[in-house]
């Protein structure tokens, strides 16, 4: 169980502050906005021949609460002018979702 509720989880998703606003698109729906946190973390991947490989991966931390009821993987995600398809949806228990995304 969260111990903050909804109004706290706002302050970092405020688009004054940390957040972004981003425009969702459930499949078949209409857009909606989102705010959240975008980050695009690189990371090291060694397909066990120790020659690692850069790549990015990007996601999306918003209320739970604010994403569409019907939101699943398949969805239309644009941030900052930048489409991507949101392929894992990871809703934490906590009222906080990330979204796994790829970039189109």
């Amino acid at each position: 169980m969260a111990i903050e509720g909804a109004t706290e989880r706002a302050v970092f998703f405020d688009t004054d502050d940390f957040g972004v606003a981003s425009s969702y698109t459930p499949a078949g729906g209409a857009a909606g906005t989102v705010n959240g946190i975008f980050d695009n973390e690189f990371f090291e991947v060694d397909p066990m021949t120790g020659v690692g490989v850069v790549s990015a991966q990007p996601r999306f931390i918003c209320a739970t609460a604010d994403l569409p009821g019907a939101a699943a993987g398949g969805d239309a995600i644009t941030i900052s002018a930048v489409a991507y398809t949101v392929r894992v949806i990871q809703a934490e228990g906590t009222g906080v979702t990330t979204l796994v995304l790829e970039k189109n």
